[in-house]
Order: C-alpha cells, then sequence, then structure tokens
C-alpha cells in the first residue's frame, strides 16, 4: 500500500476514533486551502477543533507526532484561519484549538496518542 493510501485509511479510522472516544462533533474531513489540508475539522462544545492525524505501521521513520514540524504547524494554522473566515466566523471571536492524533501500529494493534492544543 502505498504512503498515501495508508494516510488515507489511518485517516478514516482516526474519525471513528475521534467520535467514538472523544465524542467530538465532526465538521469536516480533507479541508483544503492554498496552504495545506486540514485532516479533520471538529467541535468540543465552544471550540473549533483542528485535528492533524498521523499514521505510522513503523517507527522507522520516528514517531507519527515528530512528523507535524513548525512548517507543517505554520500552514494548518493557515489553513484553520482561512476555514473559519470562508464559513463567516471572525477567528478572533471564537474558541479554536490544533490537536495532534497519532496512531501507532505496535505488534499488530493500533495504539492511538491524542494531544489537544499541541500547538
Amino acid at each position: 500500500m502505498k504512503n498515501r493510501d495508508k494516510g488515507k485509511k489511518g485517516e478514516l479510522i482516526a474519525q471513528k476514533w475521534v467520535k467514538s472516544k472523544l465524542r467530538l462533533e465532526i465538521l469536516e474531513t480533507n479541508f483544503r486551502s492554498p496552504w495545506g489540508e486540514i485532516d479533520i475539522i471538529a467541535r468540543d462544545r465552544d471550540t473549533w477543533v483542528f485535528i492533524e492525524v498521523k499514521t505510522r505501521e513503523s517507527l522507522k521513520a520516528g514517531l507519527p507526532e515528530e512528523a507535524v514540524t513548525r512548517e507543517k504547524q505554520n500552514k494548518i494554522r493557515r489553513s484553520a484561519l482561512f476555514y473559519l473566515q470562508k464559513k463567516g466566523y471572525n477567528p478572533e471571536d471564537v474558541f479554536f484549538r490544533f490537536d495532534v492524533l497519532a496512531i501507532r501500529k505496535e505488534k499488530g494493534k493500533l495504539q492511538f496518542f491524542y494531544y489537544p492544543g499541541s500547538f
């Protein structure tokens, strides 16, 4: 399976996990902006939640959460502001946060590591 396909599969697993375990309302997935993509956009009561999903079947390339570099974070921030403005919200008037969901496959089992407000 290609990396892109693995990533999409991981995102689908992540969506189910976010709904069932975190009980967040998913508003949109794979939102594209001029700066990149936001994997999951959700609501946690009155807070918008922008979630970056990283999946690894092996740790050879490092932990999945380590792939959310400062450059990636900046692209996600810009994309989130673009999203809010596109939906008619002033980013200064709403609560929002950036979370990371890392999914690791270890010994044939999926493990989920969730980092709310990571950047």
